[in-house]
């Protein structure tokens, strides 16, 4: 451990948890804890700074994700409930009650698609697409600062990491 680091490994609960589980079960490798402890440590930590900074325009960050989603696959603005799924980490059912209160607000409607009339489309009110322009640059500056502790170089490093085990998770 390098000595610019003592302190961060110091304050650090995952690597406090890991020696305890050292202590206390030798027998059990948790060196996964290193990564996949920091990684749901980090979830919270980053849902709790996307929602303050979303709480600004009325938002959290599920709401959020389909605005953002809808905004940038460009007009018309609509996607497919599985569509929808294929990018949004929601359960489907989760989806269907997130879609019905975002309809109830304005921000979504939802209709009956042409190329498949038993299917469904979900599409941006004029409410939705202001909310979401106003709310993508604070989240994107929210996302830059949480990361603005690494180097352009880790960034790339850590952002190239992660892709590998989100790769090797889904196989």
């Amino acid at each position: 451990m390098k000595a610019e680091n003592a302190e961060i490994w110091a304050n650090d609960r995952v690597a406090r948890g890991m020696a305890q589980w050292r202590q206390e079960r030798p027998d059990i490798d948790c060196s996964g804890k290193a990564v996949v402890g920091r990684i749901l440590h980090l979830h919270d930590v980053i849902l709790r700074a996307v929602d303050r900074t979303l709480a600004r325009h009325g938002l959290k960050y599920p709401v959020y994700a389909v605005l953002a989603t809808l905004r940038v696959v460009g007009s018309p603005y609509r996607m497919s409930p599985g569509e929808l799924l294929e990018t949004l980490l929601l359960s489907s059912g989760g989806l269907s009650n997130l879609l019905r209160r975002m309809e109830e607000d304005g921000l979504i409607r939802r209709m009956a698609d042409e190329r498949d009339g038993r299917g469904v489309i979900v599409e941006l009110t004029e409410e939705g697409l202001r909310i979401a322009d106003a709310a993508m640059g604070d989240h994107a500056e929210t996302e830059r600062k949480l990361v603005s502790v690494l180097s352009a170089e880790n960034q790339e490093q850590t952002a190239a990491t992660l892709a590998m085990l989100i790769a090797a998770s889904e196989r």
